[in-house]
């Protein structure tokens, strides 16, 4: 039987949830199936992500394009790939990164080596004519996640007075995604109602969580238990995790938050979780401490690791040494699994499965510059991660991932 191979690669600039430049690919495979892939942008990222390549041209989308970027997938890109075995997954991203050359793949850019890594294998699964989680994740691929739906935005992603960057809920007692996701849906709608009757601003954040201006961070998560209380359910039911982002507030060892201008130490920060958690029914904190305060994750996993999960985003970066450096140094216990951090989808694989050997949950995640692509819901399922983060139910590029968990939710009931 004659082998599959590429026979076209082609890059795209489109745009992202905020406006602003990325890259799309396209990969046509020789018996005439493609694959289409959109590669994400982040607003909060971590100083040791892949690199994100733009044109820095300020005569277009101010510095923000993403035309060499394309030019690379359309060139160098397109002349390795051609005619190349698009089914061993591992050897076409092996030559993307060693076309790239770099240890941040900053030569090419991680926008458009992500974008194509993606685009083959899509093409495949749809050549195989199979669901993207079932081709990825084998007869094994099972499992739809629990979302962790964000309810509420500060920091970067919003233009309000609140520090903590995102408050999400976690449909904690459903049975299934779906009902899962109606809860959630229904208590976002009920917090909607309760600050609009409150004369509080209702306008959303780049991930579609409300953005109000608050008394406290505290306040906010005060207003969410509300929210569960008045649609129907208990803090049994519905659990709350938060991502701090604090590498957003680290400067010379110390924290400060930079809207309300308040100071404190790791050991500070740390006690004002403790104190959060004990009021409240937070079971996650992301990014609770800096991406360089290691001597901070220390302490952080030692006197709340056993009581909540502690996820690394800006920490481990989805990526495979930093998150075995924290493994030895225990260090968190928990991953955020972004795949524009690392650039190709067997690098994404291989450090996710690294967490499962160690004990360490894996939540799969968007960005705050999002897409149609809803790779990652499929990604979510191929690897049983049980935990998805993508946004409020309120923004179609957010929305989009939930409709295909739904979709995927019916394909396995059947």
């Amino acid at each position: 039987m004659e082998k599959l191979k590429i026979i076209g690669v082609y890059g795209y600039e489109v745009l992202d949830s905020r406006g602003n430049p990325t890259v799309a690919a396209k990969v046509v495979l020789s018996d005439k199936s493609s694959g289409f892939a959109i590669a994400p942008s982040g607003a909060s990222t971590g100083m040791f992500e892949a690199h994100e390549k733009r044109d820095g041209d300020k005569n277009r989308y101010f510095g923000k394009g993403v035309k060499g970027a394309v030019d690379s997938i359309n060139g160098e890109i397109a002349r390795t790939l051609t005619a190349c075995d698009c089914v061993n997954q591992r050897k076409i991203d092996e030559l993307l990164i060693n076309l790239d050359g770099t240890e941040n793949k900053s030569r090419l850019g991680a926008n458009a080596i992500l974008a194509v890594s993606l685009a083959v294998a899509k093409a495949v699964a749809n050549s195989k004519k199979m669901p993207l989680y079932r081709y990825i994740g084998g007869i094994n691929a099972g499992v739809l996640p629990r979302p962790m739906l964000n309810i509420l935005n500060g920091g970067a992603h919003a233009s309000n007075n609140i520090d903590i960057q995102e408050f999400m809920i976690i449909p904690y007692s459903a049975k299934t995604f779906s009902e899962g996701l109606r809860q959630c849906v229904e208590i976002y709608h009920t917090l909607g109602k309760i600050l609009k009757q409150s004369g509080k601003a209702t306008g959303v954040g780049d991930e579609g969580g409300f953005a109000p201006d608050l008394k406290s961070d505290e306040e906010a998560i005060a207003l969410i238990v509300k929210a569960i209380e008045e649609a129907g359910y208990t803090t049994n039911d519905i659990k709350i995790a938060l991502d701090v982002a604090s590498s957003e507030w680290y400067e010379n060892g110390e924290y400060l938050m930079p809207k309300r201008q308040q100071k404190m130490t790791a050991d500070e920060l740390i006690s004002y979780y403790e104190l959060l958690c004990e009021k409240y029914p937070i079971i996650s904190i992301e990014d609770g401490v800096a991406e360089e305060d290691w001597n901070g994750w220390k302490k952080l996993t030692k006197r709340l690791g056993n009581r909540l999960q502690l996820v690394g985003d800006d920490l481990f970066v989805t990526n495979y040494k930093r998150l075995q450096k924290g493994i030895n140094e225990c260090c968190g216990n928990s991953i955020l699994i972004k795949l524009n951090q690392i650039g190709t989808l067997t690098e994404t694989l291989d450090v996710i499965a690294l967490a499962k050997k160690h004990g360490y949950t894996a939540v799969i995640s968007h960005r705050s510059g999002e897409s149609e692509d809803t790779t990652i819901a499929d990604l979510a399922v191929a690897v049983n991660a049980g935990q998805i983060k993508t946004g409020a139910p309120c923004r179609s590029d957010r929305v989009a991932k939930y409709n295909r968990l739904l979709i995927i939710e019916n394909q396995l009931k059947k």
